[in-house]
């Protein structure tokens, strides 16, 4: 029992801080646009979005792979 009720407060910890810091994990991703583009989904506090991203596998022109962690648009705390 003690081992469900601390999983419960670190998940609720993260999903706190998730949401006054703005950031989202990465959940997926796919190459699109023929193997140019790479689309990466992230999980937030508030919901999943998608970031758009240019490709190659070398990563001079681009990304090779999807940020785990990525800036929000919209943070519920800007600090103000």
């Amino acid at each position: 029992m003690r081992i469900v009720i601390r999983t419960i407060i670190v998940i609720a910890l993260l999903w706190i801080g998730l949401l006054l810091s703005g950031y989202g994990v990465l959940i997926g991703s796919h190459e699109n646009a023929a193997g140019m583009g790479l689309q990466c989904q992230y999980l937030t506090a508030r919901n999943v979005t998608t970031a758009q991203f240019i490709h190659t596998n070398s990563g001079i022109i681009g990304v090779s792979d999807c940020p785990v962690l990525r800036k929000s648009k919209e943070v519920i705390d800007t600090g103000n």
